[in-house]
């Protein structure tokens, strides 16, 4: 018997102007991050998964946007707090071989009691928030327009936002709902 995955819009949680919560997480490389490990203008962190439809288009999209800024300016941070036990594929192993399979450059790291995926008000896979550089989110909501698998991009959401955030432009939207799997919650 599968489970059945529930595709959820994300939830404007943690508001525009909100802090970032602090971590303390285990990255796929063994070390253990927390926010202060990031010092990026920009740091974009991204709820995903190992096997979610809607994260694994957006994978090329989040490895071509870090390599098209040096890291003091971005620094990308994916966070998988599914349930292994649910999901066997979002397994701390496994998410070390989607880095290499995948050939991530970015930090992955683990949250395996879910407490920051709940702290961020994160919903579904993908789920972004993108903060400045005193760590106050701007920006909650799609990486592009493309919310279907398959569905060409035709605006490149994140990126116009992390310009704009790098220029001194004002963001004009705070949020704009990202679609995705839900979150394998623990039971």
């Amino acid at each position: 018997m599968g489970i059945k995955m529930v595709l959820l819009e994300s939830k404007n949680v943690l508001k525009v102007g909100g802090s970032a919560p602090d971590f303390s997480l285990k990255g796929t490389d063994g070390e253990t991050y927390s926010l202060s490990s990031f010092n990026g203008k920009c740091l974009l962190i991204v709820f995903i998964c190992n096997h979610c439809p809607y994260v694994l288009p957006k994978i090329k999209p989040l490895i071509e946007l870090q390599s098209s800024f040096p890291h003091d300016e971005l620094q990308i941070v994916a966070v998988n707090s599914n349930d292994p036990s649910q999901y066997p594929d979002d397994s701390f192993e496994n998410m070390q071989k989607f880095v290499v399979d995948k050939g991530i450059n970015f930090v992955y790291l683990y949250d395996e009691t879910q407490e920051i995926a709940k702290a961020y008000g994160a919903s579904c896979t993908p789920d972004p928030f993108l903060f400045d550089e005193t760590r106050k989110l701007v920006f909650h909501g799609r990486i592009d327009d493309a919310l279907e698998p398959g569905q060409e991009i035709m605006e490149h959401t994140m990126e116009e936002n992390i310009i704009s955030l790098l220029s001194g432009t004002p963001i004009e939207e705070g949020f704009k709902p990202s679609i995705g799997c839900s979150i394998k919650w623990k039971k």
